[in-house]
């Protein structure tokens, strides 16, 4: 293990993991793959006050759906059958670690209560002054702790920060920062029901596990010097830090819902890909150097370098998040967009997909058929169930609005006598192939003197009920004879209502 690169991700537990949490898992991985090391997980979960096991499942499945694959460490065995490291399994750890801080004068007990916090921030607001913690603690004695545990007052355990005097890190992106130790309070490390808190546990963790780099989010940056300080208590190397920069919205606001700022999950529920999602997070504070956007994994991992890694805030665009998504399912082969396909389109109607009354498993070749001819409309797989379903619903589920046949141009006479020209090619024609089906019908177009648009929409909507479909001499095929028939007679005799 010595002087291999070990990267962690290390979510916690209380929410579904958001863009900007999955974007610094993939940079880990990236990096841990571009320079022959391993990418470990570990669950920071000692927040059990707000945990959430739909959380915790959910990250398993961001990271497999994204094929995010996570190592053990060697010697280490991991806390789950997930392979999977999870701090509260390490409680004694932590609390051993905290004891000796204590021991050594870098820590001590507070019987602060949360009443006395509030009381105490309500006051330095009213004095116009910053909340912050009055270290207190530092001068209540062995005694009054005992009383205070005898009681059953809640016991923390605080970090005694150095009153004067400065601290500095390297930031592998920003530099050399500095920081006054008097503008930071005494901090718990160690909360009253005996879990740690993320400021110990991940810097003991880091430490028991090897992590050589941290990558995490910009908004750590002012929490660094506290972290600094325990790894000097403790007499232990930091790891080198990698704070990388935040998402915004396309209006320079902190991304949120209204950005399109979905969990990794509901983009998947949605119908994106993930070869798609994770070319766009990459490139989200990432740049190769060039203009280049559209990259496969091994590509990236062979251009990917913390030096290209950008300070300046990314900004989260949902449109070219589409379009990209588009590129992508244009790649797919016929098979894998068709397989794609399939397995999003049988999910429930509710999920967007096709209606419940279409029988599933959804005939492979069927669909194997369509998409050659909606692969280049896609922008997600969500937008072929409105492409695709009235190939697959019964002929009388076929509902069409009546008010789309019409325009300035189009009067119900002539709309009725495209419909029976259709009837007649559609039933007389021996080969029932959209190329012999295009030649009769625009053959049509011309002995009757009608453009083809005005000839062919209302053929369309017939047997579609959409204005807005895939080619129509490709559809009629697909259809075959016999449903085509039964469509345009249906729409005709809704005409002549």
């Amino acid at each position: 293990m010595k002087n291999e690169i070990l990267v962690r991700y290390a979510p916690s537990p209380t929410g579904i993991p958001h863009i900007g949490n999955i974007r610094t898992a993939i940079f880990d991985w990236i990096y841990s793959k571009s320079n022959h090391g391993n990418f470990i997980l570990r669950i920071e979960d000692t927040d059990q006050s707000r945990y959430d096991p739909k959380s915790e499942t959910a990250i398993y499945e961001s990271l497999e759906w994204l094929g995010l694959s996570w190592n053990e460490i060697p010697g280490k065995k991991p806390d789950t059958l997930k392979k999977s490291y999870v701090q509260s399994k390490r409680k004694k750890l932590y609390i051993q670690i905290a004891q000796e801080l204590v021991n050594s004068g870098n820590a001590y007990y507070d019987d602060t209560t949360p009443e006395e916090l509030i009381s105490l921030r309500k006051k330095q607001q009213e004095l116009g002054l910053p909340p912050r913690y009055d270290n207190r603690g530092r001068y209540r004695t062995k005694e009054d702790i005992d009383k205070s545990k005898s009681n059953g007052l809640p016991i923390v355990i605080r970090f005694k920060v150095p009153q004067n005097g400065s601290i500095k890190f390297t930031d592998e992106i920003r530099g050399k920062i500095n920081f006054n130790l008097s503008e930071i309070e005494d901090f718990v490390i160690l909360k009253s029901d005996g879990m740690p808190t993320y400021h110990l546990a991940h810097v003991v963790d880091d430490k028991d596990m090897g992590i050589t780099h941290v990558f995490r989010g910009e908004e750590w940056i002012s929490s660094t010097p506290k972290h600094l300080l325990i790894h000097q208590a403790l007499n232990i190397s930091t790891p080198k830090y990698i704070h990388v920069p935040l998402i915004l919205g396309k209006d320079k606001s902190k991304l949120s819902k209204r950005h399109g700022a979905k969990s990794v999950l509901e983009y998947r529920d949605q119908g994106y890909l993930p070869e798609a999602l994770f070319n766009y997070l990459v490139l989200l504070g990432w740049s190769p150097g060039n203009d280049e956007e559209i990259m496969s994994k091994s590509d990236i991992i062979k251009k990917f370098s913390i030096e290209k890694i950008s300070e300046s805030p990314a900004v989260f665009d949902q449109e070219k998040l589409e379009w990209m998504n588009g590129i992508y399912i244009r790649k797919l082969s016929i098979d894998k967009l068709s397989k794609a396909l399939i397995s999003y389109l049988e999910k429930p109607e509710i999920d967007g997909c096709l209606p419940d009354q279409i029988k599933r498993p959804i005939n492979y070749s069927q669909v194997k058929s369509i998409a050659p001819f909606i692969q280049e409309r896609l922008k997600t797989l969500k937008d072929s169930t409105e492409m695709l379903d009235f190939f697959f619903l019964a002929d009388e589920d076929i509902k069409i609005n009546k008010d789309d046949y019409f325009t300035k141009s189009n009067q119900i006479k002539d709309i009725l006598k495209s419909l029976n020209e259709a009837l007649n090619i559609i039933n007389k024609i021996k080969k029932f192939k959209s190329d012999e089906l295009e030649l009769l019908f625009r053959t049509l177009s011309k002995e009757l003197n009608i453009k083809p648009g005005i000839l062919f929409t209302p053929i369309r909507i017939s047997v579609t009920g959409k204005k807005i479909a895939p080619p129509l001499f490709e559809t009629l095929e697909i259809l075959g004879r016999k449903r085509c028939l039964s469509r345009i007679n249906k729409a005709i005799k809704l005409l002549k209502e």
